[in-house]
Formats: C-alpha cells, sequence, structure tokens
C-alpha cells in the first residue's frame, strides 16, 4: 500500500485526531491547557516513529516575558525527529498548536466541539492551525505504516504562543533547541493551489488620550479624552492615505499595500460614567508591515505621525505603548526547494501552483531569517479564522496531508 492509499483509507482518523486536538482549548492568551495538548502531541509524534520530547520554557524566562496574570501557565514546545536511512540533510514542519479566544454567535454548542457538518469540521483552531498539525500527523502515520522512508531527515516542532508574538514558541525554538533544518514548512500562509514564500509583518500600538474628569452637567471644566481620541482616529487617515502609496507585487501578480486597522482594542479610562467627562481614553493599531519595510521604521514612522496629529488638536496629550511586533518575511522562490512542493502540490491537487504573500504573519521569518534557510508555508488552511464559525474542509485536510508525505518521499534536497 502506498502513503497516498494509506491516507484514503484512514481519513476518518484525521477528523478523529483533529476533534481531540480542537477539544483542548489552547486559549492565548492566557495560554490554557499547554501541558494536556504538548503531551498528547509528543505522544503521537512516538506513534508516528519519531523521537519526541516536551521543551519546558524555563520559568524564569518566563516570568520575564509574559504579564503577571499569565505566571501560572507554563509554555511548552514539542520537538521530534526522524533520521532517514543515508539522508544528510534535514526537513523541519513547525506549526503552532495555541488558538485566540472564541467569543460568541457559534452556529454548534461549543466553539471546540470539533462538530462535523457537511464536509466540514468545526471549531476554533481547525482553520489556525490545528488542522495542519493533524494532516502532518496522519502523513507520518502513513510513511510508518507502509514502510515508505521519507528521503531525509524530519524535524517537526509543535510550538507555543503564535497568536501573541512567538517570543516563547518559535523564537525559542529557533535560538535553543537542538535542530539542525535545512529547509523548513510552517505548515500556514499557503493554501489550495497557492504556495506562501512570505508574509507581512506587524507592530502593535496602544495609544491613550488624557483628558480631564468632570460633571456631565459642567463639560467646559473637563477636557473630553473621547472627543481627542476621536479627532486622532480621524487624522490617522491621512497616514492611512500615506500607506496606500505604497506596494509589493507577489510573484501571483497580486500588489499589496500596508494597512492600518485602529481600534481592536479600545476602553474608556476607571471612573467612567455617563454623567462624567472621560478623562482617559485608549485604542490599539495594528500596522501591518509589508516585506521590504522593517518594523522598526514603521514604528518610527508611526510615533511621529501621532505625535504631530496630536499637537495639532487643542489640549490633546498622548501616551504610546508598545505593545508586540513580528517581522516580514520573503524569500524568491527560486530554490529547488519551491519547485518541489509546487509539483507536490499539483500531483495531489491538479492546476496550477502560485507564490503568494500573506497579509497576516506566521513563524516562517524565524526560519528565514535567523535560521536563514529555504522557508515556505502551506496548509490545509480554511475559513472565519479568528471569528466564529472557524471550519475546515475535510477533503482539504487530506490532501494537505498527501500534499506532505510526497514532499517526505520525493525530495531529496
Amino acid at each position: 500500500m502506498t502513503p497516498a492509499a494509506y491516507l484514503d483509507a484512514h481519513a476518518g482518523d484525521l477528523t478523529a485526531l483533529l476533534r481531540q486536538l480542537v477539544r483542548l482549548p489552547t486559549v492565548n492568551p492566557p495560554g490554557e491547557h499547554y501541558a494536556a495538548i504538548t503531551a498528547l502531541l509528543t505522544r503521537e509524534l512516538q506513534a508516528a516513529g519519531l523521537r519526541a520530547q516536551r521543551l519546558p520554557i524555563p520559568p524564569a524566562l518566563l516570568r520575564k516575558r509574559l504579564p503577571k496574570d499569565q505566571h501560572g501557565y507554563p509554555r511548552f514546545n514539542v520537538l521530534g525527529k526522524l533520521a532517514a536511512p543515508g539522508a544528510t540533510r534535514t526537513i523541519h514542519f513547525n506549526a503552532h498548536y495555541d488558538v485566540v479566544p472564541a467569543g460568541g454567535g457559534w452556529r454548534h454548542d461549543s466553539p471546540f466541539s470539533g462538530a462535523v457538518e457537511g464536509g466540514w469540521i468545526y471549531g476554533r483552531g481547525t482553520a489556525d492551525m490545528k488542522g495542519s498539525i493533524a494532516s502532518l500527523l496522519l502523513a507520518l502515520r502513513a510513511l510508518r505504516a507502509t514502510r515508505t522512508a521519507p528521503r531525509l531527515n524530519v524535524e517537526v516542532s509543535f510550538t507555543a504562543d503564535e497568536e501573541t508574538d512567538s517570543a516563547l514558541g518559535a523564537g525559542w525554538l529557533v535560538e535553543h533547541a537542538p535542530i539542525a533544518p535545512d529547509y523548513a514548512v510552517v505548515m500556514e500562509g499557503g493554501e489550495g493551489n497557492a504556495i506562501c514564500c512570505g508574509h507581512n509583518g506587524v507592530v502593535w500600538l496602544n495609544v491613550t488620550v488624557h483628558g480631564r474628569a468632570a460633571h456631565g452637567s459642567l463639560p467646559g471644566l473637563g477636557i473630553n479624552a473621547l472627543e481627542k481620541m476621536s479627532a486622532l482616529v480621524r487624522a490617522l487617515d491621512d497616514h492611512k492615505r500615506t500607506l496606500a502609496r505604497r506596494t509589493l507585487r507577489t510573484p501571483a501578480g497580486k500588489l499589496m499595500r500596508p494597512t492600518l486597522n485602529v481600534g481592536g482594542v479600545f476602553a474608556p479610562g476607571p471612573g467612567g460614567k455617563i454623567n462624567t467627562v472621560p478623562a482617559l481614553a485608549s485604542f490599539s493599531i495594528d500596522r501591518r508591515v509589508l516585506p521590504g519595510e522593517t518594523v522598526a521604521s514603521a514604528e518610527r514612522e508611526l510615533r511621529a505621525f501621532l505625535r504631530a496629529a496630536a499637537k495639532k488638536i487643542p489640549q490633546c496629550r498622548i501616551t504610546v505603548d508598545k505593545v508586540s511586533d513580528n517581522h516580514p518575511c520573503y524569500t524568491p522562490p527560486t530554490h529547488p526547494f519551491f519547485a518541489a512542493m509546487a509539483g507536490c502540490v499539483r500531483r495531489v491537487r491538479g492546476g496550477r501552483t502560485v507564490f503568494n504573500v500573506s497579509t497576516g504573519f506566521n513563524d516562517m521569518h524565524f526560519f528565514a531569517a535567523h535560521r536563514k534557510i529555504p522557508t515556505l508555508g502551506y496548509g490545509p488552511g480554511g475559513e472565519h479564522e479568528h471569528g466564529a464559525d472557524e471550519r475546515a474542509s475535510l477533503r482539504e485536510l487530506l490532501r494537505s496531508a498527501k500534499i506532505y508525505a510526497e514532499l517526505l518521499t520525493t525530495f531529496g534536497g
């Protein structure tokens, strides 16, 4: 039996495994159920024939990097290795296991149900990105069950905290774990017939506007922080227009521009009341950074614009705090590794393949920039990531498992 035939015969196992992963709500922040899922993933890698271990983040580093209210939530990364007979090079597969909070409005009883309906599996993390984990694990099972050796040594990492800043996940792994990859596949960013060769970066800022409280019947005695914030947000339209003039053309021909999302998180200060002039108001800024830009220059430019805009608004005093950043990444898809993956996608899916740059950030840059190795992104993807009714296609999950198995058995470096 070939690995592809095994996968067809065990498609139900893939669904069952993904349901098991989704039912562990690894919500970040704060970082729930990390111990349980990493123990499960370690066992799954071992069952697929890999030497696997769970790598805990040292408590001192955890306390240094995480907010105080998360110190009780340990971080773990999982690393598995499989030696291929006679191989001198190594391919590394990476996925993160954390998920964003679920929110409400789901069509099924729980956002962590793993309910299957109409060829889709629903639940937080199905698309982003536990589906990729399940597809890879089944591909590895298929190789072992059919006694098919990979052509390269294999490393697999399942890492924490990609939904925040990856510092204790893939960032820690590439600096401290015993890995030696020559090629890397981060299992998201590309899907269908599109293979990811880069991604946007991001700068997250929080802007606080300082006013002065007063009684609601005498608003002239106060400084309304909400009104000043509104004027500042309107002023940011000018910066958006500046950013819209910058472009990047991807290998697929798509034209990308930097973006600015204002107010994903916004809040009043303490003491807010309907009959009180608000003394504080805050909002967040999500600035997407194109490959070719840097997070440092994007942050400097944005801070300078905010300072200048605030000066033009009477009695508008602000403070700007850095929340996080993530670096952009781009590799021209000229290395034979990219052609090999494109061939695997064509053979499994049919049709023409393209190379894209993802608007979202992922962990590719840790391997491409820190390890300086050919790195691409590909996985089953899905729909409604970070939203209600997140779901992954059972058909695409199986196709991705076949593509991973095809790459492992045809590409020899």
